[in-house]
């Protein structure tokens, strides 16, 4: 991929509201102690969008929505809600969540089958549509280049890069706002309950982590802050050993994908600063993400996991380790990593990875 230039990044996370809660405590390393899940402190939509327009929106619709406010103002593409630095037509959206809507699916399902189909709410319907948060979320902020929703669980977030290097490349926006978000909802936790996942101390997190991309060029025409650069990607799959095993990690996978995204963007392995990595506290997947590291980068690397401070955020996990990495670039300790790999293993035998480097001072 082309070097994508970052100008921009909206979060809503467990650590807060807004990139300086975000940044300063992951450069803090301080890491809150959580039960059963990660979840977004006293968030309030209304805070950030308004009373009008909220009653029919899902908690995710409404993380997604103040990510992109806030992706859009940090990026100087907006001021005081206004476009400044773009138009609606010249921006876009790449998001990636592995669930979609799930509090609303149940919700509808719930009201069908313990009452009548006739009493669903119509205005909540749409909601059950994998694409809706992001589509609520062009509509309130009026973007209106290609807008682009990614499911690929956990790699989901890494792999709306790829998608979104292409539609910069063939001119289909001036800038994208690409990233993830996900929402913690009874049916999600229940289901992982059940899986195992939480007998070996993961916990579920939620957010919505937004990157505004573009070209160094465009950046540097509208005199945008440039705080890193995207400009590499890699991602592989490796299929179980026999068919009936749905839950594959996979060492193998993530080493092609590390070892693409390495190519991709011509970076020595010697040359990398810094591994963000997406393990979370699944064992057996920590332990085969860690291993493929290990293999490709040596052991001498720095490693940082911030999803055991920020929980298991699934289509937003790539996101918020991307995000994690503007905050060791962008930090005022001497020494800072230049070079960072951001890794991703999922579920079911893929893994994705991306390279990043800091903005030159």
């Amino acid at each position: 991929m082309r070097p994508r230039a970052v100008t921009g990044l909206g979060v809503v996370s467990p650590l807060g509201t807004g990139r300086e809660a975000f940044l300063g405590a992951i450069r803090s390393g301080k890491v809150p102690a959580y039960g059963g899940a990660a979840e977004v402190p006293g968030f309030d939509a209304a805070e950030h969008l308004g009373d009008k327009g909220l009653r029919s929106l899902d908690r995710l619709t409404k993380l997604l929505i103040v990510a992109t406010r806030q992706a859009l103002h940090d990026a100087g593409l907006k001021k005081d809600g206004a476009w400044s630095g773009g138009t609606g037509e010249s921006v876009g959206m790449v998001v990636s969540n592995a669930y979609g809507s799930l509090e609303a699916i149940t919700e509808l399902d719930r009201v069908a089958l313990l009452e009548d189909a006739r009493y669903i709410n119509p205005a909540r319907f749409p909601l059950t549509v994998h694409n809706s948060a992001a589509g609520y979320a062009s509509i309130w902020e009026d973007v209106r280049a290609m807008n682009v929703s990614v499911s690929d669980g956990n790699c989901g977030a890494l792999d709306a890069v790829a998608c979104a290097d292409v539609f910069l490349g063939h001119d289909r926006a001036r800038a994208l706002l690409v990233g993830g978000a996900e929402a913690m909802s009874e049916a999600l936790q229940l289901a992982f309950t059940k899986l195992g996942a939480m007998q070996e101390g993961a916990v579920l997190g939620e957010g919505a982590a937004l990157l505004v991309l573009e070209t160094p060029e465009r950046a540097k025409e509208r005199g945008a802050r440039v705080e890193a650069e995207v400009f590499g990607y890699g991602t592989a799959f490796e299929p179980p050993v026999r068919e009936g095993i749905l839950l594959h990690p996979s060492t193998e996978a993530m080493m092609r994908a590390i070892h693409e995204a390495l190519d991709d963007s011509g970076v020595a392995a010697g040359d990398v600063d810094l591994v963000v990595s997406g393990a979370s506290g699944v064992r057996a997947f920590d332990e085969a993400e860690t291993l493929a590291i290990r293999r490709v980068l040596g052991d001498e690397v720095d490693v940082k996991t911030p999803k055991r401070a920020l929980g298991e955020s699934l289509g937003a996990g790539g996101a918020m380790c991307m995000a994690a990495a503007l905050a060791h670039f962008t930090g005022a300790e001497p020494g800072a990593p230049r070079v960072a790999l951001i890794t991703s293993l999922g579920f079911y035998g893929n893994a994705s990875a991306v390279v990043m480097r800091g903005a030159n001072p």
